[in-house]
């Protein structure tokens, strides 16, 4: 099971919007001029060269908004360690649980007989939560039984200097195959509305 990542919101123009916003800490006309004389050969040099610098502070004026279905909270967790982001997620104390909705590895997937160990568990341990919470159990109490593959859905918004930093250390080999399998999807959806920011991103060769 893979989850799905939409693009909800960007800011305009993202390349140029960067572009202009570097180019005006050197230049003497104002930022909108410096968007309306951009071109797009102008706008890859300065990008390339700014990536080079090392200089991304003005990769911080573009952003971009995702929804993501269908992500364990496991790979949650590991989202919300990138702190220049913000991030609204489905909150089990408010939200019911009410069917089994688990993300099951693909280790795990692959041999039948711990696969169907593996759903038992889930079966039972959200039989458990069902019964506590019609027995009053509070739903932020019944939730401490609930496995952390609980599929969960987040809203998440970064900017484009952050997400190279997360497509270089998710897009990684040494990250685990949930959070890099939606890296690889976010980032193909940048690149369709930034293809110039995001030409190179991904782990180091």
């Amino acid at each position: 099971m893979s989850c799905s990542v939409i693009l909800l919101a960007r800011t305009p123009s993202p390349d140029v919007t960067v572009a202009a916003a570097a180019r005006l800490c050197y230049s003497d006309v104002s930022a909108v001029d410096l968007v309306q004389s951009e071109s797009a050969e102008k706008v890859k040099g300065l990008l390339r060269h700014l990536r080079k610098s090392g200089h991304f502070s003005p990769f911080e004026h573009a952003s971009f908004t995702f929804a993501v279905d269908g992500l364990s909270r496991v790979a949650s967790h590991q989202l919300v360690r990138h702190r220049i982001a913000s991030f609204s997620q489905q909150s089990q104390r408010y939200v019911s649980m009410t069917e089994p909705d688990v993300i099951v590895p693909p280790s795990i997937e692959a041999d039948e007989e711990l696969r169907s160990r593996f759903a038992e568990a889930v079966r039972d341990a959200h039989g458990l939560y069902t019964e506590m919470v019609a027995r009053g159990i509070p739903k932020e109490d019944a939730r401490f039984i609930l496995p952390h593959g609980w599929s969960t859905r987040l809203v998440m918004t970064m900017n484009a200097r952050e997400l190279h930093h997360f497509f270089t250390v998710r897009l990684c080999r040494r990250a685990q195959w949930e959070i890099r399998a939606l890296a690889r999807k976010m980032l193909l959806l940048v690149r369709e509305e930034a293809p110039l920011l995001f030409d190179t991103a991904g782990p180091p060769p």
